[in-house]
């Protein structure tokens, strides 16, 4: 079995899983938007659903996907630990644009033009 950083370093189940964020797709609607052969949408979605990223459902004639919550809180909580790295900075960010917000525009100075006599040969 694959471990979950394998399956979602991989782009195309990447796309499939940006795309099931927004709501449930059938198998034929991931091959339209993302452009890819069916062969290959259904193999990164059952990649997908026996790491248990997706579920499917029957609805008449199509097969539904839709993501499953309970891996992604697993790599929430592992990354978790590294979450201060990053806060930190964007703390920072957040501080400066504040001041940004509060400091008064400064304005510009420009440097007039000045002409000078031309010197006389």
């Amino acid at each position: 079995m694959e471990s979950v950083f394998e399956i979602i370093a991989e782009p195309n189940r990447r796309a499939i899983l940006s795309l099931l964020v927004s709501s449930q797709q059938s198998v034929g609607e991931i091959e339209r938007q993302l452009r890819m052969p069916q062969p290959t949408v259904s193999k990164h979605l059952r990649v997908l659903r026996e790491a248990g990223f997706v579920e499917s459902t029957v609805d008449a004639q199509r097969r539904l996907y839709r993501l499953r919550p309970a891996p992604f809180q697993e790599v929430d909580a592992w990354l978790a630990q590294f979450r201060r790295f990053w806060s930190v900075h964007v703390d920072a960010l957040e501080r400066h644009l504040d001041r940004m917000d509060q400091s008064p525009p400064t304005k510009r100075k420009t440097k007039e033009k000045t002409t000078r006599p031309k010197p006389r040969t």
